[in-house]
């Protein structure tokens, strides 16, 4: 959690410096970026914590520190930006979160496919053996058959 918020705190940084010295919002699209994809992944991995190993005041106490840079960023894209550049931001912002989610869940349809054909592998080996182990019985069982037959002629 805490190289997340480092990271973001880093990203956000390199926003305000850019901004400050007369650059543009965009030139700094990669901080940008990095900051939200920080910020997702802090706010992931605060979901998924189980309770029992949650520090709730340092939790808190991240996210808002990352909401208050969240406001002073919108203030600044929306003071120092093109008009409409906060709208923009917020359904880019939807978009890849959407793509991310897709990708997670194609790894994870992925998986179970893998896991399916491993599976599948599997019961075909198990059953070819039972076969041949079917077969066996039987041949056995008819030569015995005609070991006793001709035995006893």
């Amino acid at each position: 959690m805490l190289v997340e918020l480092a990271a973001a705190n880093a990203a956000f940084q390199v926003i305000k410096t850019a901004i400050k010295n007369g650059g543009e919002i965009v030139s700094a699209g990669q901080a940008l970026l990095e900051y939200f994809n920080n910020k997702s992944k802090l706010q992931e991995k605060v979901e998924s914590k189980p309770e029992h190993k949650r520090n709730d005041l340092e939790e808190f106490l991240a996210l808002e520190q990352l909401k208050k840079q969240e406001q002073e960023l919108k203030e600044l894209m929306i003071y120092n930006g093109r008009p409409g550049l906060w709208d923009d931001w917020q359904s880019f912002q939807v978009k890849a979160r959407q793509q991310r989610e897709a990708e997670h869940r194609q790894q994870l349809k992925d998986k179970l496919d893998k896991k399916a054909k491993r599976d599948r592998v599997i019961q075909d080996m198990l059953l070819t053996f039972w076969v041949l182990v079917l077969i066996l019985v039987v041949v056995g069982c008819i030569s015995g058959a005609i070991y006793l037959t001709l035995e006893y002629q």
